[in-house]
């Protein structure tokens, strides 16, 4: 369906501004400027939220040859966007919302949306699965299901598709509405009552209500009467209990009655009755999730007239849904992202948008699978795959199937093709990637798993995971109580809390925070050589590393007369920087007494700094003592009040402005009216925090997980590891695992101090930890050899095991050592 620039401005009301073309086609719609694809059919959306600006980026958009914007406020010199169209609207959100429901409005397919607490992307991809291989269906990409994710999802609805699947989030009272209009479902789906965003409603019931405002003008609604509370809603709301309601129940009368759920081995037999028959199906799966997500897809299946054999067949080959995208170390210095369950146009630019993240690979790589029920000819659907890896900047591309194969002419640079799987996996040898970011992005039936095994480096079996999109919503959750104006420099030091290098690093550039800070330069070295391009300050500068800090645009933290004397005269000497002056941090001690001038030496440092031919203050700051705990407040606002007084001093005499920092990651939270020019953000960007409001918002970012390498029934009396502190009270059962010491796990946790989680049940360690495993009672816990071990994560927090230990969580991160495996997801 194609629209014009003239359509949009008609549609949204708006003023058009600039001299470009309003002929131009419009096929994409942007709100980020990182996931461009193409340029010449774009329109950029300048959102702005409570801790983002689109208008930002609109001059980044015009280099890379965007030329059509929606915006709210207009650039103050227009002549600098030659040949753009600026389409002025008073709000940029409600504008991409309402020409995504005017697009809806065109199309007359039956459209499927789905809302509750969890199981929303779950339920929308398999239905994707069990409809696809007699019906073109279009669907959210991935968990597009906010107020900007879900006109981004109907956008993508064309003449093609036979049936939409959307998926519908909310936060807070007031914004399904909005969805509504967007999504109009003809069939509804609510698929369960959870705690996610109960601090945003007054009571589960508000929340209900709320979410049942999706389907107001549907014609089915499909759910749980079990579920008491939601059922008491919809039979009680005036609008929602006239529509058709398809109900289903465990427990009593409904459209499809559960009548029996049997467990077998990996597998579930369903036995239900509907319209007076028995029938049953079995799906590949036994928790209870995947239970209550299967029956929603049944009950739509049997809606839309499938027979419940058809049903049961293809339920059989229900597979899992890649809720992430996994990157792992790679063989041959390559970063491995495994994205190998599906394969279709919207999730593809996605998964580029975060490969094009990594930077420590300079070269980027895709292996793509064929792409099926795309709706478009083979030519048409490998010409616009091609487009878009060519406006993402891949350099080599390789292609497995007998479809993209037949279309090898249509792709360019760095190509090779391969009939299938097997065929690739006889034809590449060990040396085939080096160096490389590889995107493993394959349909199911492809198993592109086997390449992920190929490629990725062999481990052991204890990994920390980190959360990528954890990390992001921490950080942000920081930025929403910072004034718009306020930096942010992210610690990255001590390999991010033990999260990792590069890899925290490429997030935290990608999302646009001001500094990062190391410990020492090698760290920042590690970072430069892996392409961050941010502003690094190093707190520990040693003398044997200056060089390396002024050859990689490392800027110190300058702590005494020594270390400022022999800084200047490294930098004197490189000749690195003869047009202007090298940027330095100055720290104040205002009561640590660790690091940092003191307040009689100020006079002194301002003298040599004025005099300096080779050094600018960038910034002042300093370190506070006690900012997360109220008994210290009165001598932290001493340190505040200390060094807002020296800066004033520094910035009279010097005769130029710097950035001023004081707050720590809790000082964020205690102390908003310090902020100065910018904050530093420590280990509550990786989910601890330091009072009761933090602990709330932010996430866990980080899980450490093992597996159970032996199972050994003990006898009463024996005894369990070294120097037999641990004999056993009773006949017991236990587990060695594959993780102690030498991996970061402490001796202080030996005979029952520490626990982990296996199975949600809590283990304690008997004996003491040795160097490379350790001991748990099993005794009461159902567990087989080989299942994973939660050391720390739900069910047992970083918190708890550093308490356990005797300690605070930076010791406990930062402790993990560099031979446990990191595996970063981004969902």
């Amino acid at each position: 369906m194609n629209y014009f620039l003239k359509d949009i401005v008609r549609l949204l009301n708006g003023t058009v501004h600039g001299n470009g073309n309003l002929n131009a086609e419009i096929q994409d719609l942007l709100i980020d400027s990182r996931s461009l694809a193409s340029t010449e059919h774009s329109l950029f959306f300048a959102l702005v939220g409570e801790r983002h600006n689109g208008h930002k980026f609109i001059e980044d958009l015009f280099q890379k040859r965007v030329r059509n914007f929606v915006v709210s406020t207009l650039p103050e010199d227009l002549s600098l966007f030659p040949g753009c169209v600026f389409i002025l609207v008073k709000d940029t959100l409600a504008s991409l919302q309402h020409l995504a429901a005017t697009h809806r409005k065109k199309f007359k397919i039956p459209v499927i949306g789905i809302t509750g607490s969890n199981g929303k992307t779950m339920v929308k991809e398999w239905l994707f699965q069990l409809l696809q291989e007699d019906k073109n269906v279009v669907r959210s990409p991935k968990s597009y299901n906010s107020q900007v994710g879900v006109p981004l999802s109907v956008w993508l609805t064309n003449e093609q598709n036979q049936i939409a699947i959307f998926e519908a989030g909310i936060s807070k009272p007031g914004e399904m509405e909005k969805l509504e209009t967007i999504v109009s479902p003809t069939i509804g789906i609510f698929t369960n009552v959870g705690q996610a965003h109960d601090e945003n409603f007054l009571n589960t019931k508000q929340k209900i209500r709320e979410k049942l405002k999706l389907f107001i003008h549907a014609e089915t609604l499909i759910f749980n009467r079990d579920n008491l509370e939601l059922n008491d809603e919809v039979v009680s709301n005036p609008v929602i209990k006239k529509l058709n309601l398809f109900t289903w129940s465990k427990k009593t009368k409904a459209n499809l009655q559960i009548a029996k759920i049997t467990k077998q081995g990996n597998e579930t037999v369903l036995q239900g009755i509907y319209n007076n028959e028995f029938i049953d199906i079995s799906i590949p799966y036994t928790d209870e999730a995947s239970i209550e997500n299967g029956i929603h897809c049944w009950a739509v299946l049997l809606l839309l007239k499938y027979s419940n054999n058809v049903i049961s067949q293809r339920m059989r080959h229900l597979s899992p849904v890649a809720m992430r995208l996994e990157l792992k170390e790679g063989i041959n210095n390559c970063s491995v992202i495994n994205d190998s369950y599906n394969s279709d146009l919207s999730s593809l630019a996605i998964a580029l948008d975060f490969l094009n993240q990594q930077k420590q690979n300079p070269k980027k790589t895709l292996v793509l699978s064929d792409i099926f029920q795309s709706g478009k000819s083979e030519a048409e659907l490998y010409a616009e795959v091609s487009e878009l890896i060519k406006g993402k900047g891949i350099n080599r591309f390789i292609g497995i199937g007998e479809a993209l194969s037949r279309q090898s002419n249509l792709f360019s640079a760095d190509k090779s093709f391969y009939k299938s799987t097997e065929d690739f996996l006889e034809n590449c040898k060990p040396d085939f990637f080096e160096n490389e970011a590889i995107l493993l992005k394959g349909a199911r039936a492809f198993g592109f798993e086997r390449i992920g095994i190929l490629l990725q480096q062999k481990a052991h079996e204890t990994i920390l995971e980190i959360n990528l999109n954890r990390l992001v919503h921490n950080l942000n959750y920081y930025r929403s109580r910072l004034k718009p104006e306020t930096k942010v420099m992210a610690m990255v030091k001590a390999f991010s809390y033990g999260s990792g290098g590069f890899e925290i690093a490429n997030v935290l550039q990608y999302h646009h925070v001001d500094y990062l800070a190391v410990a020492y330069a090698d760290e920042g070295v590690e970072l430069r050589k892996s392409g961050i391009t941010l502003s690094i300050m190093v707190l520990n500068p040693e003398k044997h590393s200056y060089d390396l800090m002024i050859k990689h645009n490392l800027e110190p933290e300058i702590f005494n007369f020594r270390v400022l004397e022999y800084f200047e005269a490294a930098v004197a000497k490189s000749q690195l920087f003869p047009d202007h002056r090298f940027p330095i941090h100055i720290k104040l001690d205002t009561g640590m007494h660790r690091l940092g001038f003191e307040e009689k030496d100020i006079s002194e440092l301002i003298s040599k700094l004025t005099e300096s031919k080779f050094l600018k203050v960038k910034s002042v700051f300093t370190h506070l003592v006690g900012s997360e705990d109220l008994k210290h407040d009165a001598f932290t606002k001493e340190q505040i009040s200390s060094f807002k007084s020296s800066c004033t001093l520094f910035e009279e005499k010097l005769g130029y402005a710097f950035i001023k920092h004081v707050l720590n990651t809790a000082g964020v939270i205690r102390f908003p009216d310090a902020q100065f020019d910018m904050i530093r953000l420590g280990i509550g960007l990786y989910g601890i925090g330091s009072n009761a409001e933090e602990i709330t918002q932010i996430k866990n970012v980080s899980s450490l997980k093992t597996a159970i390498s032996q199972i050994k029934n003990i006898s009463k009396g024996s005894s369990i590891g070294y120097d037999r502190k641990f004999v056993a009270p009773k006949d017991m059962r236990i587990a060695t695992v594959s993780i102690g010491y030498a991996d970061g796990l402490s001796r202080a946790l030996s005979n029952g101090k520490g626990k982990m989680i296996i199975h949600g049940k809590r283990a304690p360690i008997v004996g003491n930890v040795c160097m490379d495993m350790c001991m748990l009672d099993i005794t009461d816990t159902p567990c087989a050899e080989g299942d994973e071990v939660i050391v720390f994560g739900n069910g047992y927090t970083a918190y708890e095991m550093a308490k356990d230990m005797g300690t605070i969580p930076y010791e406990l991160f930062t402790s993990i050592s560099r031979r446990v495996k990191r595996v970063y997801f981004h969902e």
